[in-house]
């Protein structure tokens, strides 16, 4: 058996193998086709509406759409590229940065599962293979590569996932309550609400982290040695980050989209008079 601090810099070798794999992957002919391609032409369609603050309808949450337009606008696009359909050319639009943005969030998805299987089972060989299924699983790859809601969904959920993997080590060594504990908690209902905030199917990691906690409390009542009083502390503090938190988060980014959103755009009419007359050239504008 390796000495703890072999371990350790094999672990941490291992962590910068899988990464710089993975930024290879997902950063190679990036710029290629230099088209819209699959469902581009809708997201970024909206984030050429955040862009130049339009206001529209859309089923899917807005923390996606919205950090794809920033990625957008910080790279040089002035959103006034159509999106019209798949295989129109961009020509001189400057479409990378959305692509790149899009293509990071899919390269972090790979460390960070490789972290979270090593901090469940202490393995470095499983947080290697399960790393190398990531890298080269070519749907997730595929994906990586456009301007699309998924990636950004996936790296709030492998986010959340490490942050639980880290909230268990800690009450598994019985630091429960102390600072660490706090904030890895918090960071998963963070990352929760970030998730369901991109699209509605994050929803199943909100019921991975629910059974998970459920177990984690059930295990807790069973031990005689606990005591009510601390069963309800965990139980608070776990509604309060696992619950509170999230809805919080949900809230605050539909908070921001109403503020960015401030012009009459093609989804008014789906609103109340009043509200559309708080849009900027709405006909009902005062």
């Amino acid at each position: 058996m390796l000495a703890a601090g072999a371990s350790e810099r094999v672990h941490l070798a291992g962590l910068l193998a899988v990464t710089c794999l993975a930024i290879a992957t997902r950063l190679h002919k990036l710029d290629e086709p230099a088209h819209i391609a699959w469902d581009e032409t809708h997201f970024g369609k909206f984030a050429s509406y955040y862009i130049n603050r339009v206001f529209f309808l859309d089923v899917h949450p807005p923390l996606g759409k919205m950090a794809i337009a920033l990625a957008g606008y910080a790279s040089g696009y002035d959103g006034s590229f159509a999106f019209g359909k798949p295989s129109d050319p961009y020509g001189n639009t400057s479409y990378y940065g959305m692509r790149l943005f899009c293509a990071s969030c899919g390269t972090v998805c790979v460390p960070l599962a490789y972290l979270t299987v090593g901090e469940m089972t202490g393995s470095t060989g499983a947080s290697v293979l399960t790393a190398a299924w990531m890298i080269f699983d070519t749907g997730l790859l595929t994906i990586s590569q456009y301007i699309l809601l998924d990636p950004v969904l996936l790296v709030c959920i492998m986010a959340c996932g490490y942050c639980m993997a880290k909230t268990q080590s800690y009450h598994l060594h019985c630091r429960s309550f102390t600072i660490g504990w706090w904030c890895w908690l918090s960071l998963t209902g963070i990352f929760l609400g970030c998730a369901i905030s991109v699209k509605w199917v994050g929803l199943f990691i909100v019921l991975l982290v629910g059974m998970s906690t459920v177990l984690e409390l059930w295990d807790f009542l069973a031990d005689v040695r606990n005591n009510m009083a601390v069963l309800l502390r965990h139980l608070l503090a776990r509604a309060a980050c696992l619950i509170a938190v999230p809805v919080l988060v949900y809230l605050f980014w539909f908070l921001v989209h109403f503020q960015v959103l401030s012009k009459s755009g093609s989804g008014d009419a789906f609103f109340s008079s009043s509200f559309q007359s708080t849009l900027e050239g709405n006909s009902m504008s005062n």
